[in-house]
């Protein structure tokens, strides 16, 4: 399967059992997270370096209730504690991550 190029795109293939294989860790991770496997998607996060790295892992602690935890990762992320809703920020994330393929 391709790599998606929009969010539509990225939310259409969520009712898979998996995200398709030769995606990059950082969807296959955000891919998770929208299925609501929190735990799958912090597994793939741990291990992704830089900054994109850091700013799924913020969102996942942020969405587990560890604010003091997401805010040390939004610091490594360059990013400031986001105000929006959890489903906002994660759509923004995949869509930068989506930027960044093209």
């Amino acid at each position: 399967m391709t790599t998606p190029s929009t969010y539509t795109e990225f939310e259409a293939t969520l009712p898979q059992d998996n995200p398709p294989a030769d995606w990059p860790e950082t969807l296959k991770s955000l891919w998770h997270q929208a299925k609501g496997n929190w735990e799958a998607s912090h597994d793939i996060a741990q291990d992704i370096h830089g900054k994109m790295g850091s700013l799924i892992h913020a969102h996942l602690h942020r969405d587990e209730g560890d604010d003091w935890n997401a805010g040390y990762w939004y610091h490594q992320a360059g990013r400031t504690f986001p105000t929006i809703s959890l489903k906002e920020e994660l759509r923004e994330i995949v869509e930068e991550v989506l930027s960044g393929l093209k």
